[in-house]
């Protein structure tokens, strides 16, 4: 575990300014046309846009799923990850209570395997796809990244993710399928809608970050840091977790886009090393 202060985290900024175009594609339609005309809902809300270095190959991306309890929010290409010389994909989801458990989790698969299936047609490097988001969009990346079965059905294995980075993250079921099931929010549960249900030595590097624990939302820190211990004692050697000293659950995010920088940065220089 390392606990990050703001001033150490500044001096990752200056190390992430390309001088490039860039070109945002905005709306496109994640699932198959035949999807789209059957459910208006999915038609509607189940699209992501892609923002791309032009004029660059081999770039990395990160999937980025916004956060707002399951129930809100939407598609964004955050400001700390533009200009960076990689892409991003924001992505949309459907949302509680219109639907419930598992469709969002479905629509973060989708939206990942189209990555897979077609970064590389833009410039970009399959091999170098990092899954990201804050909160609940935290909580959908890990989902996504660590139960095999979603992407599985797309012909993928989630072990392809370079890393899987969530954002404070739920690693205990999450507050609003609970709600969904009747269940208060201080009902802590772990079954097959957990991420701490999925444990597992072979997964992809899994990067946790939360704000600090005295200011986070309910468990958060917590949760993590249980993932964190579960992780290793499976035989994992590639967890790690960031405690954001004196930031709460919504300004951690802004600190915690330097470290999945960062984090970027050291995979794709570990790869060239071998």
């Amino acid at each position: 575990m390392s606990r990050i202060f703001s001033i150490f985290l500044l001096i990752f900024s200056s190390s992430f300014l390309f001088s490039q175009d860039y070109k945002t594609i905005s709306n496109i339609h994640y699932y198959d046309e035949s999807v789209n005309k059957a459910d208006p809902y999915i038609n509607e809300r189940c699209v992501l846009d892609l923002y791309i270095p032009e004029k660059t190959k081999d770039f990395p991306t990160v999937i980025w799923f916004h956060g707002g309890g399951l129930t809100g929010g939407n598609k964004e290409i955050p400001e700390l990850l533009k200009n960076k010389g990689i892409a991003v994909v924001g992505v949309n989801y459907r949302l509680s209570p219109k639907v419930n458990a598992p469709k969002y989790i479905e629509d973060a698969a989708a939206a990942s395997a189209w990555v897979f299936k077609n970064i590389k047609k833009y410039g970009g490097n399959e091999k170098l796809i990092f899954i990201s988001g804050h909160s609940a969009g935290g909580y959908l990346a890990t989902m996504v990244g660590l139960d095999k079965s979603y992407l599985g059905k797309y012909g993928i294995d989630s072990n392809d993710f370079a890393e899987i980075i969530p954002f404070s993250g739920q690693m205990i079921t999450h507050f609003t399928v609970r709600k969904e099931r009747g269940s208060g929010e201080l009902e802590a549960q772990i079954d097959e809608y957990a991420p701490l249900h999925f444990i597992r030595k072979d997964a992809p590097p899994l990067i946790l970050i939360t704000g600090d624990r005295e200011k986070e939302l309910l468990g958060r820190y917590e949760e993590n840091a249980y993932m964190m211990r579960m992780m290793k004692l499976s035989g994992s050697e590639k967890t790690k977790l960031y405690e954001l000293d004196s930031f709460d659950h919504v300004q951690m995010a802004q600190p915690a886009f330097f470290i999945l920088l960062q984090e970027i940065k050291n995979y794709q220089k570990s790869l060239q090393e071998k």
